[in-house]
């Protein structure tokens, strides 16, 4: 197994290769502590499955820093704290899979730090074989974890199986509910509902149809924040199911609606997952 920063705390085959020995990794070293068994043919370090078929590259820097600046047009801007929830610009690529089971994303900074990932959890094997046996993937549950780059989960959104419009629950990683994100309308330029405690605090309005780019506004309606839709490529346009996304955030906000707006950029992919790719 190659370990990275944010491969979760788990057990895994010994990395000496020892036959039939579980050693377990606590997030960030190997321990000494053991056990004997093997790994389920399905685990995969980050929450991926062995029957996907993975073509993603590694990041490069300097293609997310023209995804941010050409593509999206967003200037730089000034360092923030090195972190999820204290940068001003995020980006959301998804991992490229010809086979996709598991929803993975990675999340940089402007200039190409990485900052965090966000894995989906708590996938059954029957779970697993129906989404690659049939298109069915927006009636059903999904819930991401949004971890930091040393693999340590902050949230935890869940999207219960849907059938017209989509709702994410936002959590902490300690069960803690922040908020609702409520889809408001089917048809023409999609809307979401920042909800806290039965009030609506913020909204993610969809600036077109096609629902790609999105203003966040807080509950005067004054933009707080934009998500843009970066074209992935030809071929991965044609082949996969990868989206990315530029989350840029004008000024410092606070919880619940800090979270809220850090969710959104992840939210509007599992929610609104288009069926058909176009280049449109």
């Amino acid at each position: 197994m190659t370990t990275h920063s944010n491969t979760p705390a788990g057990w895994y085959a010994d990395p000496q290769g020892t036959p039939n020995l579980l050693r377990y990794w606590d997030g960030t070293r190997w321990t000494e502590h053991t056990n004997p068994g093997q790994v389920p043919q399905q685990q995969q370090p980050g929450g991926g499955s062995a029957w996907e078929l993975n073509v993603s590259r590694p990041a490069d820097p300097s293609k997310v820093q023209h995804q941010v600046q050409q593509q999206a047009g967003v200037s730089p801007t000034a360092y923030g704290g090195g972190t999820l929830f204290t940068e001003p610009v995020l980006v959301v690529n998804q991992k490229a899979k010809l086979i996709e089971l598991v929803n993975e994303y990675s999340v940089f900074d402007q200039h190409g730090n990485t900052l965090g990932s966000v894995v989906e959890v708590g996938q059954s094997t029957a779970k697993k074989v129906l989404r690659f046996v049939s298109s069915v993937d927006q009636f059903l549950t999904h819930k991401l974890e949004v971890r930091d780059a040393q693999g340590t989960p902050h949230l935890v959104l869940t999207r219960p199986a849907k059938f017209i419009k989509s709702k994410v629950l936002v959590q902490r990683a300690n069960g803690e509910p922040l908020g609702e994100i409520v889809q408001q309308n089917a048809f023409g330029k999609i809307r979401f509902g920042f909800m806290y405690n039965g009030q609506q605090i913020g909204a993610i309005k969809a600036e077109n149809w096609r629902a790609w780019n999105f203003a966040i506004v807080d509950h005067t309606e004054t933009e707080i924040a934009r998500i843009t839709k970066t074209w992935e490529g030809l071929a991965k346009t044609l082949f996969t199911t990868a989206d990315n996304y530029v989350l840029q955030i004008h000024r410092q906000l606070q919880d619940p609606l800090l979270s809220m707006v850090v969710a959104s950029a992840l939210t509007v992919d599992t929610a609104l997952k288009q069926d058909s790719r176009g280049l449109g």
